[in-house]
């Protein structure tokens, strides 16, 4: 998707998920064929901390690398408009 710049695409988000999921913690795992990543909540100063699995996204890895460098580019235009504030 990141390779043909030229397109534009809609981006339809469905009512049961436009409020989102909250996650706190991530961890990601790769094989060859595969990147997984699990976004989980774990509750803040519990005495047995667990990390409750609330999405996982399976994306191929040049998925994986495309989806890196979209959210580093928006985490960067993030940070420089918080700093001209």
């Amino acid at each position: 998707m990141a390779d043909d710049k030229s397109k534009k695409y809609k981006v339809k988000v469905p009512e049961e998920l436009e409020s989102g999921t909250y996650s706190n913690a991530v961890s990601v795992h790769f094989n060859a064929n595969e990147a997984v990543i699990d976004f989980a909540y774990v509750l803040p100063n519990a005495q047995e901390p667990t990390l409750r699995v609330v999405n996982r996204v399976n994306m191929s890895h040049k998925t994986a690398e495309s989806f890196l460098k979209v959210l580093s580019n928006a985490l960067l235009d993030w940070k420089n408009k918080q700093e001209k504030k």
